[in-house]
């Protein structure tokens, strides 16, 4: 799982088995650890009609509706977007989406576990 933070927006990536893991039991987490402190992220499932997202206890975890769940991790659907407000009147950009493969050499990680690009040329 991938988090990128940037002004009033909130990505998560999911690899192939993420996916498949979060979709079958409704919640993932990870967490980078700075020595004495733990940084967690998660997705969790729920019943509401809308994704949101909250901050509590140096946790980040984005909810995401029983019934956009199981279409987005069962079909092609790349990604899942909503424009959560917020009580100060602005808004949060939250994005859920399948981690692809790149299709640059820069890649140093593994990506055998990630989706196939739909960009990848032939």
């Amino acid at each position: 799982m991938k988090i990128r933070i940037r002004d009033n927006s909130l990505r998560i990536r999911l690899s192939r088995s993420e996916v498949e893991l979060f979709n079958q039991e409704g919640y993932l987490q990870a967490q980078t650890d700075f020595g004495s402190n733990r940084f967690y992220y998660a997705v969790n499932r729920t019943d509401d009609e809308s994704m949101s997202a909250e901050f509590i206890d140096k946790r980040i975890t984005l909810f995401v509706p029983q019934h956009l769940l199981q279409n987005w991790a069962t079909t092609n659907l790349v990604g899942l977007e909503y424009n959560f407000p917020l009580d100060n009147g602005s808004h949060l950009y939250l994005l859920l989406e399948k981690d692809f493969k790149c299709i640059d050499a820069v890649a140093t990680e593994d990506q055998s576990d990630y989706f196939e690009n739909p960009a990848k040329s032939c």
